[in-house]
């Protein structure tokens, strides 16, 4: 989707703002004994109280309000009466969806006092999105936001998850263009301005290899090395793309 009107960029920013709105209170929950299921029921009342939906569970049928991934849970966990534990990483995952408009964001939370290697992934999933948002812009090929993603990465000694990617988004979850986290020649769609994105890097300690497993909706680490997740939806402009899904 690309944005075409201020009746269009307001809507998307008031999801973008709720979405924002409902990590926070869940990061703000995060504590050692508390259970995903727990953070995703905080999570769906403040959708709720917004007059917002989340997405996954009306457009592809899960199971749950929010993707709750731990350790090396990459993507797409499922909530439960799985109880947190200090040094946990936590990574939540929200799409919503208000007045025809998606958002969609995710962040990973450290649980208690978490190893010098775990806090070094999550900064570096951070700083990773920081370098691609920089190449985000008009007139750039979508290639050049995984140029920038990857070589972040690699500075950091840690590896990109190849098969999980960013999107297109704005009218439904999942769009064009596909947003990949590594350089590759064939992604040459061009960024336009108005364009709406996410940029996701979603990176591992290990190998980075991703591996579905028998829920069919959780991903993992083929390794079981820790993940990290962090993305925003984001709007392309001839400058700095505009986050909508940030504070």
């Amino acid at each position: 989707m690309s944005i075409r009107s201020q009746s269009e960029f307001r809507k998307l920013r008031e999801i973008g703002r709720i979405v924002r709105k409902a990590l926070d209170a869940m990061a703000a929950a995060v504590r050692p004994g508390m259970t995903t299921a727990e953070l995703d029921r905080i999570g769906a009342l403040v959708l709720r109280e917004h007059g917002a939906e989340s997405a996954p569970p009306r457009v592809y049928g899960f199971p749950a309000a929010v993707c709750i991934s731990v350790n090396d849970e990459a993507i797409h966990g499922i909530p439960s009466s799985r109880t947190l534990r200090d040094g946990d990483l936590v990574k939540l995952d929200l799409v919503a969806e208000k007045d025809g408009f998606f958002a969609d964001a995710a962040l990973t939370v450290r649980v208690g006092e978490v190893s010098k290697a775990a806090d070094a992934l999550v900064r570096c999933s951070e700083t990773a999105f920081r370098s691609a948002a920089s190449a985000a812009r008009a007139g750039n090929r979508v290639h050049e936001i995984g140029r920038s993603v990857e070589r972040e990465v690699r500075r950091c000694g840690f590896s990109v998850m190849r098969d999980l990617c960013g999107h297109g988004v704005g009218r439904t979850i999942h769009e064009e263009p596909t947003v990949a986290n590594y350089y590759d020649a064939r992604h040459r769609t061009r960024l336009t301005e108005g364009l709406v994105i996410t940029i996701e890097p979603i990176i591992a300690a290990g190998a980075g290899r991703a591996e579905l497993q028998k829920d069919k909706w959780s991903v993992r680490t083929a390794d079981r090395s820790l993940s990290a997740h962090y993305e925003h939806t984001v709007v392309i402009t001839k400058s700095e793309p505009i986050l909508v899904t940030a504070a």
